[in-house]
């Protein structure tokens, strides 16, 4: 049977809802028609960080206008967890207090703005008895306070060759945490089902398995009573994966308990103050060196604010630990991980999901590392890649694509990094206010789910009998284009135009048990699932074509919307409908398992990763030394997507997650004042990177080298890996505060690096 020579594939298609997106026409869950007696629920949130709960006066909330019904922790039928992993995340407090912003307690009103009027009142009606909140995990790693044990990684003997190396480098650095600012809130509809004995759940949620299985643990049912769709997210980024659980729970919980339906949407300002981010890490360490700047030993402390829960830390800090190599050869390293428990909001995934937290300390290290020895910082990087002979992480992982060298090559020629370097320099020494920088940085990210068995998916396609096809699989669509990218699969597989192929949404009562649309594969396993969906169609159809045409199966092409063989043709919808006739099925489902995987939690060793994306990025920046103010002037990126599904749209992710890498580390700060209170939550306070921050010179291009793993089509995933390119941006402006000082001087610029920090390292260098 002939496979299709059709464009499909590797064509730069307009994402499917682009044409929605654009009129404000894509409808999310709060577009969706409103249920007769729907319901409008709100959250009131504890005022205190830290406190022993000792009562709330709910019949004062009761008799305000439109409150229809008040729930509290014991009003829950059964379970009373979102947490994902762990049960230790309340959904409502019960007798501690943990963090500023817990719910404490669901309004339910006729309408949405009486519901928060009510839920506004938390400040007046929970009666709480103040405990000292732990707010840094500094303080709580001082006190051994952790929300699972600590996690311990080494190869070979540092403790040896530290103390043996010529030169050594101990430091510090703090890095803040990233917030996810979806565009769309967290929001979730509940709308009870055949006289109360099912629930539906329209969920803005990456994992619609896992707000299934919750809800129905919170409800005390099977999980065959509650399913949960998503057609579209406004963004996710990461923030959707666990922490949607808390709103479809409230949402469920109340229509269960009213048999009306029931509408939980936050505000901006409640979902910064309930839901966690990225963890913010701290990091101590102390490396070993020869006189070219090659690694000979390392040890780390990684200490990541966890906030009060586990959530996902464990494997966020299992991926930390697995991505400090980035690029480079290790051979003797000891990395200790701890997550430490404060009373904060309980941090999550994010993209990147710990890769980059662990990867920027290795480039800082490397960073000081050139600088006190007076070398480039490029030349320190390459000296130290991953080469043959030296390409096992430390995990014990094999890296078969050893690409950071060619990569590297083609975007310090394409960047002109040399000849900048030097113009850089000469500027520089005529310029005593505006200085510029240069940084390039490397990017080596695993790609698949650090747990073995969540690498799996599941897909159905239906052809229907006028030749067009419908196709549910288990991954969500947040803007990434996933839908867009199976489209093409399925069409290709079929040899159709990709109109005649559409994606429906995500539904737990189609394909079941999937896992989340997180760590960058989406495209990796639910288009594989859904290819083999469409093969088996088109082996079946294969067959019957070959009968009718007199030749082998093996000899049917499918191609353009027509199948030939023999010598014949026919339309693909004429084959189809008379296949129909004959009885031949035309819907099948897939399925995909990522194979060769496997993982020691209890030694952190093994296979992780079913393959690795490599990209690389030069920026410049210029600095203003008298009001600390940045900018990037200039990007330059190299990706490795291996052989693009759709290049238009990895451009797009390469871009998009570079800015907001950019963003977390120069500008966007979360403060918490001295009782626990995140002042910074809100787009007054709480600054992301817009259309403005872009660089002026924006170069982006595709590595173009196809995957050595038997991947779809040979691409590679581009969610999350594009994201650690940003590193060069903060890198950039570290280098152009160094002008300001002595050669050989290191900057003390932390991350992010607003004008504060700027001027802070500038003040540093120049002591």
């Amino acid at each position: 049977m002939k496979g299709a020579a059709s464009p499909v594939v590797g064509r730069s298609t307009p994402h499917e809802s682009a044409h929605l997106h654009v009129r404000g026409a894509a409808p999310y869950i709060d577009d969706l028609p409103e249920p007769a007696g729907t319901l409008h629920a709100a959250l009131g949130l504890s005022p205190l960080a830290h406190g022993r709960l000792t009562g709330i006066d709910l019949e004062r909330i009761r008799r305000m206008p439109g409150v229809v019904a008040v729930l509290a922790a014991a009003d829950i039928p059964a379970d009373n967890n979102c947490g994902p992993l762990l049960h230790d995340d309340p959904i409502l407090a019960t007798d501690t207090l943990r963090y500023a912003g817990q719910p404490v307690f669901a309004v339910i009103a006729t309408h949405r703005e009486l519901a928060r009027r009510a839920a506004a009142l938390a400040k007046e009606v929970i009666q709480a008895e103040p405990l000292p909140p732990v707010l840094t995990a500094l303080d709580a790693h001082a006190a051994g306070q952790y929300v699972l044990p600590p996690m311990h990684l080494t190869r070979g003997e540092p403790a040896a060759h530290l103390a043996a190396a010529p030169h050594r480098l101990q430091g510090s650095w703090r890095l803040g945490g990233q917030e996810q600012f979806y565009l769309e809130g967290q929001i979730s509809l509940a709308v009870p089902q055949e006289g109360g004995e099912g629930l539906l759940v329209h969920c803005s949620t990456q994992h619609p398995s896992e707000m299934q299985q919750l809800v129905a643990h919170a409800l005390g049912w099977p999980a065959h009573r509650v399913a949960v769709q998503c057609r579209r997210m406004g963004g996710g980024f990461g923030g959707k994966e666990s922490q949607s659980a808390l709103f479809a729970c409230v949402a469920s919980i109340a229509a269960l308990k009213l048999g009306r339906p029931v509408k939980l949407r936050v505000d901006r300002d409640d979902d910064f103050l309930i839901t966690g981010r990225r963890h913010g890490f701290d990091y101590r360490w102390d490396v070993g060196f020869d006189d070219d700047g090659r690694l000979l030993a390392a040890e780390i402390d990684l200490i990541s604010n966890a906030g009060h829960s586990a959530d996902l830390s464990a494997p966020v800090m299992t991926r930390a630990l697995c991505h400090f190599d980035n690029a480079y050869w290790l051979p003797h390293v000891a990395m200790h991980g701890y997550c430490a428990r404060t009373n904060t909001q309980s941090n999550t995934a994010f993209r990147g999901f710990g890769g980059p937290q662990g990867a920027i300390a290795i480039e800082m290290i490397l960073d000081g590392i050139a600088r006190r020895l007076g070398l480039d910082p490029a030349d320190v990087r390459q000296r130290n890649f991953y080469a043959p002979g030296r390409d096992v992480a430390p995990y014990g992982q094999r890296v078969e694509e050893l690409h950071a060298q060619a990569l590297t090559a083609q975007l310090l020629a394409s960047s002109r990094y040399a000849e900048r370097r030097a113009e850089i320099a000469t500027f520089n020494a005529a310029s005593p206010v505006l200085k510029k920088g240069l940084a390039f940085t490397p990017v080596k990210f695993g790609i698949s789910f650090n747990v073995a068995h969540l690498n799996q998916a599941g897909a159905l396609v239906h052809v229907y009998t006028d030749g067009s096809v419908l196709v549910n699989h288990g991954g969500t669509e947040m803007g990434q284009g996933l839908n867009t990218k199976v489209a093409q699969v399925v069409a290709h597989e079929l040899g159709l135009p990709l109109s005649a192929v559409r994606c429906s949404a995500t539904d737990t009562a189609k394909v079941a048990n999937t896992s989340a649309t997180a760590a960058s594969t989406g495209s990796d396993l639910n288009g594989k699932a859904a290819q083999d969906a469409a093969r088996k169609i088109k082996a079946r159809l294969a067959a019957f074509a070959a009968e009718r045409f007199g030749c082998a199966a093996g000899q049917v092409a499918f191609e353009g919307g027509q199948v030939a063989g023999g010598g014949q043709r026919l339309g693909f919808a004429q084959l189809v409908a008379d296949a129909y006739l004959q009885r031949i099925q035309l819907w099948s489902d897939g399925f995909y398992a990522t194979p060769g995987l496997h993982w020691d939690r209890s030694k952190l060793q093994g296979h992780p990763f079913y393959y690795y994306a490599w990209g690389g990025a030069v920026c410049e920046a210029l600095v203003d030394t008298l009001t600390g103010e940045s900018r990037i002037t200039r990007a330059d990126l190299l990706h490795d997507v291996g052989a693009s599904l759709n290049p238009a749209l990895d451009i797009g992710q390469i871009e998009g997650g570079f800015i907001q890498g950019m963003g977390w580390l120069t500008m966007e700060e979360l403060v918490w004042n001295a009782r626990g209170l995140l002042t910074t939550h809100a787009p007054s306070t709480y600054k992301i990177p817009t259309a403005n921050d872009c660089p002026p010179e924006f170069h982006t291009a595709l590595f173009g080298v196809a995957n050595a793993s038997d991947t779809i089509h040979r691409s590679k995933a581009v969610g999350e890996p594009p994201l650690l390119l940003g590193f060069a941006a903060l890198l950039a402006i570290k280098d152009a505060c160094a002008a300001c000082g002595p050669a050989r001087c290191d900057p003390p610029l932390r991350a992010p690096a607003t004008a504060e920090a700027v001027l802070a390292a500038v003040a540093g260098v120049r002591r």
